[in-house]
This record gives C-alpha cells, sequence and structure tokens, in this order.
C-alpha cells in the first residue's frame, strides 16, 4: 500500500487547508469535535501570527539585520494568501448563514 504524495506547503497554508477540509468532510462520532468559535479562533491566530511574522521580518530587513530579500517577500506573500483565504472561508461561512436564515420551516 502505497502512501500519497502530499504538495510541500508552509505551516501556515497546512493549517489553514486542514480548517477548510474539516469544514467540508463529515464529522466522526469517534473523534472530539471543537466547537465552531474554537476553530474560528484558531485561524484569527494563525492569520494574525502570518501578518506578525512578516512584519518582524521587514523590520529586521530594513534595520539591516541577518535577513535575505526573498525571505522577507515570502513572508509578506505568506501572510496575505492566509488572510485571502481565511476571508473567502469566512464570506462563505457568512453566506451559508444567511442562507439559513431565509430558509422556511
Amino acid at each position: 500500500m502505497s502512501t500519497p504524495i502530499r504538495p510541500i506547503l508552509p505551516p501556515e497554508h497546512i493549517d489553514v487547508v486542514s480548517l477548510s477540509q474539516s469544514l467540508t468532510k463529515p464529522a466522526r462520532q469517534a473523534e472530539p469535535q471543537a466547537s465552531f468559535s474554537d476553530v474560528f479562533q484558531q485561524s484569527v491566530n494563525r492569520v494574525d501570527r502570518a501578518q506578525t511574522e512578516a512584519r518582524e521580518m521587514a523590520n529586521a530587513f530594513m534595520k539591516g539585520e541577518d535577513r535575505e530579500v526573498h525571505e522577507v517577500v515570502l513572508a509578506a506573500q505568506r501572510a496575505e494568501l492566509t488572510f485571502d483565504y481565511f476571508l473567502q472561508v469566512r464570506n462563505k461561512v457568512v453566506q451559508a448563514y444567511q442562507e439559513i436564515m431565509r430558509m422556511q420551516m
């Protein structure tokens, strides 16, 4: 039995991707389930960490510390993509909530 090849992604993206997969996968009864607010808070924290890391790397680069330009740019792109992905997931959740609220019982 072979193991499927997974793409190599930075840790921040793996977490965000697993968040979206956990929202789309049917929940198993055997696994303990986290509340929506916990998952949402974890996602907000991941986005904040990515932005803080990018800001710190940019500041270190501007101070002349040992940072490569490509590392700073990649950190900024990672933070931007993490935020954009989080925003899209949030928009889908809000859209689903609004759709549920329009349903008639």
